[in-house]
C-alpha cells in the first residue's frame, strides 16, 4: 500500500469538483427565488452579518474580488434595503455597511434552510467517523480560501 499522499493537483482537482456540486445542491435545496437577492448578494451579506462593519475595500479583499465588483453588490444590497451606510468613528473619510434588520432575517432564513439540508444529508449519508473528517476538511477548506500563494 502506498503512503504517500495523492498529487496536488489531483487533489485540486476532486475538491473543486465536490465544492462545485455540493453548492450547486445547496443551491437547489435552498432557492432564494423568493428573496430580493442573488448568491453574490447573498455572500455578501452574509460576511456583514457574521464579521459586523466593514468597508467595501475590506469586503471586496475579503471575498476576492474587485472593489468595484464589490461596490456593485453593495449598491444591490443598499436599493433593497439590506445594507446601510454609516462613517467611521475613527476615520469620518471611511464609510461602513452593516446588515439592517431586514438584511440579518434573509441571512438567517436562507442559512436556516441550507443547514437543515446538509444536517439531514449528513445524518443520513455519513458516518461519525467521516463527520470527524468532515469537520476536520470544514477547517482545513477555510485555511485555503484564505491562503495568499
Amino acid at each position: 500500500m502506498n503512503s504517500e499522499p495523492p498529487p496536488p493537483e489531483g487533489t485540486a482537482l476532486g475538491l473543486m469538483r465536490a465544492m462545485t456540486r455540493l453548492r450547486a445542491r445547496l443551491r437547489f435545496e435552498a432557492p432564494i427565488g423568493d428573496l430580493p437577492v442573488t448568491w453574490s448578494h447573498l455572500t455578501v451579506l452574509h460576511r456583514i452579518v457574521e464579521q459586523g462593519q466593514a468597508t467595501a475595500t475590506e469586503l471586496a479583499h475579503a471575498e476576492h474580488v474587485r472593489r468595484q465588483s464589490m461596490a456593485e453588490t453593495l449598491n444591490g444590497l443598499r436599493s433593497t434595503g439590506l445594507i446601510t451606510d454609516g462613517r467611521d468613528p475613527n476615520d469620518g473619510r471611511k464609510v461602513l455597511v452593516s446588515a439592517t434588520e431586514a438584511g440579518r432575517a434573509v441571512v438567517e432564513r436562507s442559512e436556516a434552510t441550507r443547514e437543515a439540508w446538509l444536517s439531514k444529508a449528513i445524518s443520513g449519508t455519513v458516518t461519525a467517523e467521516e463527520r470527524r473528517v468532515l469537520d476536520q476538511a470544514a477547517a482545513i477548506m477555510d485555511r485555503l480560501a484564505d491562503a495568499e500563494v
